[in-house]
């Protein structure tokens, strides 16, 4: 049946009829705001899953006072890690815009976002500065 219809046909039919205006016909958005964000929580992820063998690995091939056999093994092993499990590749972005640069870690947030929460009052123990 809507194959037949054209495209102005269906959306016209979408919201002209009374029982399907607002149930599920709002628009979809993703779960992350940017796909940077979505690429950066991949990583912490990874990061989360990988880190302690990583740092283990790095500590071993950087020992000086190790044997040069145990050294490379531990560079052969590192095969088997991913690269993005790097804890220096984690970016950390705002929560809501996924801006990189201007946040404020201990809230996730950028500075705009957390100045205009703080003032409306939505951010708990925090007050605008007045002199």
């Amino acid at each position: 049946m809507f194959f037949s219809l054209g495209v102005s046909s269906v959306s016209k039919l979408l919201f002209e009829t009374p029982q399907l205006v607002g149930n599920g016909v709002q628009q979809v958005r993703n779960y992350w705001s940017k796909a940077l964000t979505r690429r950066d929580m991949k990583r912490r992820k990874l990061a989360k899953e990988f880190a302690p063998t990583r740092l283990r690995l790095v500590c071993i091939k950087r020992c000086k006072l190790l044997p040069q056999e145990i050294r490379d093994c531990a560079s052969k092993d590192f095969d088997f890690v991913p690269r993005q499990s790097a804890l220096r590749q984690l970016t950390g972005r705002c929560v809501v815009t996924s801006r990189p640069r201007g946040n404020l870690m201990r809230w996730r947030l950028s500075r705009f976002i957390f100045r205009d929460a703080a003032d409306h009052n939505q951010l708990s123990g925090v007050q605008r500065a007045m002199w």
